[in-house]
């Protein structure tokens, strides 16, 4: 066996300007923050024009079903949640921005249920990926209890299995504009943001 001799920092450092470094390499900021909203045509919008994100994909996690249909979890019982999966560069945006974002996109005190979608299968959850993302998402729900003092009503969990919605559910929002919007309107979406959020409700942008 030939054996090549290490890589110097400097020549990683020419390697990764040209693509040409390890995926681990290339992969150290690349991260995923996985959020319950209700309905998930609703929460990519917020992420969509974020910096360093890369890819929202609406879709279920929670439950124990294997490759469930949106048939399946609209009905409820499965304990699947309607989520969107957030791919980002943490170099560009950080997890507690997400969960700015987040926070003044969903109703906080609503218990299995957002807006006029009712069922656990529409509950607002933070599905966190590792510790960091644990302690970060507890944090900022006690900073929202202290804000309005009261209880949220948010859960944070673990994440588990995630399985992307079917295709025509991605991006829904580009796809269906009308019927989005009459959706949303019908739903009293904005009308109960701005209650709770006032000014702030649908943002922070941080582009």
């Amino acid at each position: 066996m030939i054996r090549l001799p290490p890589l110097r920092p400097f020549t990683l450092g020419v390697l990764a300007a040209a693509g040409l470094a390890s995926p681990s390499l290339q992969a150290q900021s690349s991260a995923e923050a996985t959020f319950a909203g209700g309905c998930f045509w609703c929460m990519e919008p917020p992420y969509d024009n974020q910096p360093g994100v890369s890819a929202t994909i609406s879709g279920y996690i929670g439950g124990e079903l294997e490759n469930p249909t949106y048939e399946e979890i609209s009905q409820g019982g499965t304990g699947h949640a309607e989520v969107v999966q957030i791919e980002y560069d943490s170099e560009q945006i950080s997890y507690e921005q997400l969960l700015e974002i987040f926070w003044r996109n969903i109703d906080p005190f609503a218990v299995d249920r957002q807006f006029c979608d009712v069922g656990d299968q529409y509950r607002s959850a933070i599905f966190y990926h590792d510790e960091a993302q644990r302690e970060l998402a507890e944090a900022s729900k006690a900073e929202m209890e202290a804000r309005f003092d009261r209880e949220i009503a948010t859960q944070i969990v673990p994440a588990t299995t995630f399985w992307p919605a079917e295709e025509y559910h991605q991006d829904y929002y580009q796809k269906n504009p009308v019927r989005y919007k009459f959706y949303r309107y019908s739903c009293g979406r904005d009308g109960r943001l701005e209650e709770v959020w006032g000014e702030e409700a649908g943002g922070p942008s941080f582009e």
